[in-house]
Parts: C-alpha cells; sequence; structure tokens
C-alpha cells in the first residue's frame, strides 16, 4: 500500500475541532483519505461532569471500532480532554489508534523545562497538565507547568464569536511568554487563534500539524512491517 491510500479514521467529541485537522490534512498529508465519525454530545457532557466517565469511554469505544470497521489504517481522536481513554482501548485494535496531543507534549517536554498550557475546556487543563508530568517523568526530565484554563473561550467560539476567543488566547499568550520556554495550546480547536496571533516570543505548540505527521508515520511504519 503506498502512503496515497491510506485511510485515517477521526473521532470527535465537537464541531470546532473538524476543521483545523482537515486544514492539517490538507497542507500536510493531501493524499490520505479522512473518515470523519462524531459525537459531539461527549464535550457537552464533559463540560457538565468535569471527568471522563465509563459511559463516555464506552461511547468512545463504539466509535473506533466504528471507523475500523470502515477499514481505516489508522485512528486519530482529535478531542485532547480524552487522550486518557486511548492508553485503555488501544490495545484492542489492530491498527494504529493515537491521541489528540502526545505527539506535541512529548515535543514540548524535548523543547524546554518551563512549559505553559492553555486550554478553553476545564477538564483538558489538568488532564494536559497530568501527561506532561508522565511524559517528562518517562524522559527523566523536571520540568514546571503553569495551566491556564479559559472556560470563557470555549463558549465564544460554541456562540460564532471567534474574535473573542481568539482574543482571549493571545492574552493568556502573551502573559505567559514571560515565564515559559514554550507554551501549548491543549486543544485543536484552539490552534485557529494562531492565524491572527502575529509574532509570539515563544514557541507556541498546537497538536494539529504534529497530530497528522504521527498519525501517518505509524501508519507507513506498520505497513512497512508488514
Amino acid at each position: 500500500m503506498s502512503r496515497k491510500d491510506y485511510r485515517i479514521g477521526l473521532i470527535h467529541a465537537t464541531m470546532n475541532s473538524v476543521q483545523p485537522i482537515l486544514n492539517a490534512f490538507q497542507v500536510h498529508a493531501p493524499e490520505v483519505t479522512l473518515v470523519n465519525f462524531m459525537d459531539e454530545s461527549l464535550i457537552f457532557e464533559l463540560n457538565e461532569t468535569g471527568m471522563v466517565t465509563k459511559d463516555m469511554k464506552r461511547r468512545l469505544l463504539n466509535l473506533v471500532e466504528k471507523a475500523v470497521k470502515s477499514e481505516v489504517d489508522g485512528v486519530l481522536l482529535t478531542c485532547s480532554s480524552f487522550t486518557p481513554v486511548v492508553a485503555e482501548i488501544s490495545h484492542l485494535f489492530d491498527v494504529p489508534l493515537l491521541s489528540a496531543d502526545l505527539s506535541m507534549l512529548e515535543k514540548a517536554v524535548d523543547m524546554g523545562s518551563q512549559i505553559g498550557v492553555i486550554a478553553t475546556v476545564e477538564a483538558a487543563g489538568p488532564t494536559t497538565t497530568r501527561l506532561l508530568e508522565r511524559v517528562a517523568k518517562e524522559r527523566n526530565k523536571n520540568i514546571r507547568i503553569d495551566t491556564k484554563v479559559i472556560a470563557e473561550a470555549f463558549k465564544a467560539l460554541q456562540n460564532g464569536n471567534r474574535h473573542k476567543h481568539d482574543e482571549l488566547i493571545h492574552k493568556e499568550i502573551l502573559m505567559l511568554s514571560d515565564n515559559c520556554d514554550v507554551i501549548i495550546l491543549a486543544q485543536f480547536s484552539m490552534a485557529r487563534a494562531l492565524e491572527t496571533l502575529g509574532t509570539a516570543s515563544k514557541p507556541v505548540l498546537t497538536s494539529p500539524e504534529i497530530s497528522v505527521k504521527a498519525i501517518v508515520d505509524k501508519v507507513s511504519k506498520l505497513e512497512l512491517a508488514k
């Protein structure tokens, strides 16, 4: 199978993550065929509960099963709040299953020891912080994490106010830049804010581009091993 024949399943929990990842694939892997699976009620429930419940995990598992049954070569979850679920269910499938942000977090830890995290979903902030700590521990590296959650920005985006969403994120980027080596935008939906940011004094990482390269690389290596 050549790279142009790959089919990647995308699992979404919010419409806000769809366009950023589609754009990233169009730029970095336009030859890949994408198959989208959505359950937007997941993100609404997550915002209400503040935690990933067993029922949410079952629903995510069902979405991944649907993707695999559609004969995809790999599956990418585009919502960082559900990243921990990947470790729990990935062994159940014969195709690569990646989370939205793990490759980005690994890159951030490699880049610096003072890391800023910005999230717009309440659960995404603590989740990203814990994952960063895990990655740093695996690399035997000491890091300091400064996490900011801007729930108001997510609400603005849901209401169609992109300007306010971007403005709130820009403000946090500027504030974190004083004390951080690198800044992470925790969710796919936040990547759009960089389009209107201008020049930042510190590197700002978003996961769509990195995730595209990671899932394609995983699929490629699996195909070569066959």
